[in-house]
């Protein structure tokens, strides 16, 4: 190697000890013997692009051979941990799959065609920044056949399809369904996954979000983790309120199980119910109830039990024993879908989180935000599709 070589690539340059390699004599032909001077094989030298002690975070580790090919490459964590990447093809460079994520210790160890060697190591700093998920499914929970994937951000997301190439659904029978962008009722970024249809009752699902060192882009930060989940999908249990005939009906697997007189919200004001596809998000049981918090004064401040959310911004299923009078009379609640104790109590037993709970009849409020709960049922799947950063190309898991 030439000395204008050496310096150009001094700080990223590895030098392993050179290996030597003989060539034997031969005949000068005029009789006398020879041996020719043992030729040096030049050591093996690589060099990386992320050096030091204080690298920044958030972008491919590349590692370029001055000469000849790679053989392997391997960049290890202080925890053993190795980050995936491949060699291209003329073999002179090798490239991670992943970022280099923040506050990490890496060794970077590479070999080439010729069984030659060169080690190094450098760390990445903390980030200035970094953000945060919150998925709606815990792992090992069973849930209903409408609930969708539902990620919500700590801070905002500029780089949707790169964080969105980053994120994996895998089913037990290949669902198809596409991830698509909104605002969370909080107004955080807030990426869902929903199926085409909804889930066929039994699916296994595995939710992988490879986001360790992926920059959120501005005003986002870095991220600092993985996250994963898994859940199974369990029976088909759908339920139908019906605005007009004051009766909410579930069937299960298609088969009709119960109607249960209900009162709805009081029509013509804020009061009113919303309508459309919606989803049992969580199952509260008993709380307090405060009109205040929702916009209407004091309407009512109460406890209430059997209680299942339907929207962020205050709709539940629940009892409602002080409004008995009107159950399959008339619609007189504040907006939410009440029934009696015993029809709750049994209504609350039996239901799913993420069993679809579609509202129809007049007198609603029309449809809720989509973020304001689990309101993308209410798209086309082309519209949904269209929520897609990534082209708005459908996934198959």
């Amino acid at each position: 190697m030439s000395r204008t070589r050496r310096t150009a690539l001094a700080g990223t340059a590895l030098l392993a000890a050179a290996l030597t390699a003989c060539s034997g004599g031969s005949d000068s032909g005029s009789g006398a013997t020879g041996k020719a001077d043992d030729k040096p094989k030049a050591a093996m030298a690589v060099s990386v692009n992320l050096t030091g002690d204080q690298v920044k975070a958030g972008q491919p580790v590349t590692v370029t051979v001055a000469e000849g090919k790679l053989a392997q490459v391997k960049v290890t964590d202080a925890k053993g941990a190795e980050l995936p990447g491949k060699i291209a093809d003329d073999g002179r460079t090798w490239t991670s799959e992943r970022n280099a994520p923040p506050g990490a210790e890496y060794k970077v160890e590479a070999q080439n065609t010729e069984s030659q060697s060169a080690t190094t190591q450098f760390k990445t700093s903390a980030a200035d920044k970094v953000n945060k998920v919150s998925i709606n499914i815990p792992k090992g929970s069973t849930v209903g056949v409408a609930m969708p994937v539902s990620i919500v951000f700590d801070n905002p997301v500029a780089n949707k399809a790169e964080v969105e190439k980053q994120l994996k659904v895998t089913t037990s029978n290949n669902t198809e369904g596409s991830w698509g962008w909104i605002k969370d009722y909080s107004g955080n970024d807030r990426v869902d996954w929903r199926p085409k249809e909804y889930w066929k009752s039994g699916t296994d699902v595995k939710v992988e979000m490879n986001l360790n060192g992926v920059d959120s882009g501005k005003g986002g930060g870095l991220f600092a983790k993985d996250y994963n989940t898994e859940f199974k999908i369990g029976k088909d249990r759908r339920i139908e309120v019906s605005l007009d005939s004051k009766k909410m009906s579930v069937t299960e697997d298609g088969q009709a199980q119960k109607v249960i007189p209900i009162s709805a919200g009081t029509p013509g004001g804020k009061k009113a119910s919303w309508s459309g596809k919606m989803v049992i998000m969580t199952k509260e049981g008993t709380i307090r109830m405060d009109s205040q918090t929702v916009g209407l004064d004091d309407a009512y401040d109460k406890m209430v039990d059997y209680s299942m959310r339907l929207t962020w911004s205050g709709m539940y299923a629940h009892a409602a024993p002080w409004n008995n009078a009107n159950f399959g009379r008339t619609n007189s609640s504040s907006g939410c879908v009440g029934m009696s104790d015993a029809d709750a109590k049994g209504f609350f037993a039996q239901s799913q989180i993420g069993d679809p709970l579609e509202v129809v009849g007049s007198g609603s409020k029309g449809n809720a935000d989509i973020g304001n709960g689990y309101g993308e049922w209410n798209l086309t799947w082309d519209a949904w599709k269209a929520k897609s950063a990534a082209n708005g190309t459908p996934q198959n898991g």
